[in-house]
């Protein structure tokens, strides 16, 4: 299964282009994110965006924007003559913008899936207010420990 979700920050303003058939809209742009360590520096990947998210891109988001993207990872191959490139791209089904606790959603199919269905609320695992650090994402639980005066013996160290 080739699935992903990315909370970035757009670096780049969206581009758009179309198919030399003028049938495809196709919106790109690049984003970062943290890595796993702090002292990682930011990853960069270019994001794909078709047709009706395209168009959606080109009109919500812009240079600096946090977003959640969703959609699946490619991976091409560019012969360079001497060389063989290979880069990494996000093809986005799904694009959530993060802002001050609203939550927008855009969504659209890839060419490679016309009959999928669209829906424009957010799933409820997208977190809807702006966090400084991309990859750090508060969790609730909902769990309130009791309130006890007695000690808690529990206390093992390892």
């Amino acid at each position: 299964m080739n699935s992903i979700v990315l909370m970035a920050e757009l670096l780049t303003d969206p581009e758009l282009r179309r198919t030399p058939d003028n049938q495809s809209s196709i919106a790109s742009f690049l984003v970062q994110f943290a890595g796993s360590r702090a002292e990682e520096a930011p990853y960069r990947i270019k994001v794909v965006g078709w047709n009706n998210l395209a168009d959606e891109i080109m009109a919500s988001y812009h240079k600096g924007d946090q977003v959640v993207v969703e959609g699946r990872l490619r991976l091409d191959t560019v012969d360079r003559g001497t060389y063989k490139e290979k880069r990494t791209e996000l093809i986005a089904q799904r694009v959530h913008a993060i802002t001050g606790g609203i939550s927008s959603s855009s969504t659209a199919s890839a060419p490679s899936s016309p009959k999928q269905s669209f829906s424009s609320a957010p799933p409820a695992s997208v977190p809807t207010a702006s966090y400084g650090n991309p990859s750090t994402v508060p969790m609730s639980t909902g769990y309130t420990p009791p309130a006890s005066n007695t000690p808690d013996y529990d206390d093992i160290p390892f």
